[in-house]
């Protein structure tokens, strides 16, 4: 029988695919894509993608040895650098395994615990984790049209 750490990563596994296939036909001139009136482009939310994996494994799941400067959220706009496809790429792939090294560690017990955050307020962290669930794919939505009609 799985256990429910199991299970919230096969959810977050599989709905993060909607993210990294797209990430296998990227290329660097899409990074700068934009679709009017948005501000921010390919680049910018593959980087946010991984700011954000890393401040949830920080904040959220207390990985306390993980460093993060998540320029995305505190900048709160695209300032045009993230055109370093391999550096994104290696980016995301190093998010992905910082939080999902702290997932894995969880117990059934700390699901059930809260947290509290200034961005959503007071979850558990199995509410919290479906957060991250939702931002990653989210994004990749914005990511799949600002990269087929964007300029």
């Amino acid at each position: 029988m799985k256990t429910k750490t199991q299970f919230f990563l096969e959810l977050w596994l599989e709905s993060r695919t909607r993210f990294t296939n797209q990430l296998e036909n990227i290329t660097t001139a899409d990074l700068t894509k934009k679709l009017p009136p948005s501000v921010n482009s390919v680049g910018f939310l593959i980087r946010h993608i991984g700011d954000v994996e890393l401040l949830f494994a920080k904040n959220v799941f207390g990985a306390a040895e993980v460093k993060v400067v998540a320029k995305t959220v505190i900048d709160k706009y695209d300032s045009g650098e993230w055109t370093d496809l391999e550096g994104l790429k290696q980016y995301v792939n190093l998010s992905f395994d910082q939080l999902k090294t702290i997932v894995e560690k969880q117990t059934v017990e700390e699901w059930e615990t809260t947290i509290t955050t200034k961005e959503f307020g007071t979850k558990t962290k199995a509410e919290a984790f479906g957060r991250i669930v939702s931002h990653t794919a989210y994004h990749a939505g914005q990511l799949a049209i600002i990269n087929k009609y964007g300029k």
